[in-house]
């Protein structure tokens, strides 16, 4: 996995040290469960992970020019955020994710379309993250990506 280090290292570089701490966590914890295939980049600002070119040549379909997005990290003011395109795209891994959420029992969970917001940081259940990252392949994400996004000409 090739990672633009000295562009991570600047984000991270900003944060204040406990969400650097816990960014970097989810860096690593992501990086090490993602099967083999996706990139570390900068997408948007943040730190992310794509499917590179070489895999699916034409781009994001908002902006062809950056390589698909599948997970993305952020540190907002009040909370960490994951962005995980495959629980938007993929109903059955969004309802894995919630379910093996709330048997953990570690508080309500705070998620959007994609996003999964931490705002407590000593409850990030990154097992879980780590086990939720290993769930889809590039070639699953392109698949998925194309049957939920892209509309097909008839």
């Amino acid at each position: 996995m090739q990672v633009d280090t000295k562009a991570i290292n600047g984000i991270l570089d900003s944060l204040d040290e406990d969400k650097a701490k816990v960014v970097t966590k989810l860096f690593n914890t992501i990086k090490k469960s993602l099967p083999k295939g996706f990139e570390a980049a900068l997408s948007y600002g943040m730190i992310s992970f794509v499917v590179p070119f070489d895999l699916y040549p034409k781009g994001y379909h908002c902006k062809p020019s950056l390589q698909l997005p599948f997970i993305s990290l952020a540190a907002q003011k009040n909370f960490i955020a994951i962005y995980h395109m495959g629980i938007y795209a993929n109903p059955d891994l969004m309802d894995w994710f919630v379910k093996s959420y709330t048997e953990l029992n570690i508080g309500k969970l705070d998620i959007g379309k994609s996003c999964i917001r931490f705002k407590k940081l000593d409850n990030i259940p990154y097992d879980l993250i780590g086990t939720l990252c290993s769930k889809m392949s590039p070639q699953d994400w392109i698949t998925c990506y194309e049957s939920a996004f892209l509309k097909t000409k008839k």
